[in-house]
């Protein structure tokens, strides 16, 4: 790629960085969500201002502050300043090469680079694939715009688990079908949360908790709101260039999850697979 394509890190990106590796309280979480989704216009914000958009009070904006290291909102906000200035302010290298579509995908090769970045400490991913495994029956959650991907990765979990169950419509029967796989024996939860955050989703991760269950959560940031209710993050970035979400990283970490998920129970996952390879041989479900 020749100088006219570099692009500094969007703003969101660069924000989000802030947080990697702090640990953060619910409500730290809420102000760090508003921040990275008002990216662009963070760092002009005062701190009522930020307060408000949060929904917290003013003195947590400034326990946040200090919780990232810096002497208080003041100056986090000249760091969002700097950030935005980077951002912003560079110097014009050209237009960006291709048109929106081009753009929007390789978006998506910048959002998979961060995440193989990421995946250079493979414990988070390690440690969610243990607590799944060993999950019988195991429980996908996925609405709305996750139901997709909750179906793909059930498809392949359930040829190296003997019991894999989707909820992915909401509703009362939601709750139902969560309490029933709980009382089947399921200990653990991976639920696939992504903007806009359905508050159904929300709500079962909260009633999943409160029956004892461990919860995996594949979202697009740290700071999500899904990350409250969560005993393990997975974030993936999702792209947002085109009118409708694009779900790629997202994506690739399921299956990256269903790799560590086998690598826990090995012998079960490779023997089942032999099972399920030598039904398909004797069904002719495949042609190549």
């Amino acid at each position: 790629m020749n100088d006219s394509a570099v692009i500094a890190a969007p703003p969101m990106d660069r924000v989000l960085d802030l947080f990697q590796g702090i640990r953060l309280t619910p409500t730290q979480r809420r102000i760090a969500h508003s921040l990275v989704q008002h990216a662009a216009s963070a760092a002009y914000l005062s701190a009522a201002e930020v307060a408000e958009l949060a929904k917290v009070s003013q003195p947590s904006v400034t326990r946040f502050a200090m919780a990232l290291g810096y002497d208080g909102y003041p100056a986090l906000r000249r760091r969002l300043r700097e950030i935005a200035a980077a951002g912003y302010g560079r110097p014009d290298l050209g237009a960006p090469i291709g048109n929106e579509m081009q753009r929007a995908l390789r978006a998506e090769a910048d959002n998979l680079d961060r995440l193989a970045e990421q995946l250079a400490d493979r414990d988070g991913v390690t440690a969610a694939g243990t607590v799944l495994a060993g999950s019988r029956p195991l429980v996908v959650l996925g609405l709305r715009a996750a139901a997709p991907l909750a179906g793909y990765f059930a498809y392949f979990a359930a040829k190296v688990l003997p019991d894999v169950r989707v909820l992915d419509s909401g509703g009362s029967l939601l709750t139902d079908r969560l309490e029933q796989a709980r009382a089947a024996g399921a200990g653990a939860l991976l639920a696939i949360v992504l903007p806009r955050y359905p508050r159904e989703s929300l709500d079962a991760l909260r009633e999943a908790r409160a029956a004892g269950m461990s919860v995996v959560v594949i979202t697009d940031s740290a700071v999500s709101p899904a990350a409250e209710y969560a005993d393990i993050v997975l974030p993936a970035a999702v792209g947002a260039q085109l009118v409708f979400d694009l779900h790629t990283a997202p994506m690739a970490l399921s299956m990256v999850l269903l790799q560590a998920i086998c690598d826990a129970v090995p012998a079960d996952s490779q023997r089942r697979l032999e099972e399920f390879e030598q039904s398909a041989a004797r069904r002719q479900l495949f042609t190549g």
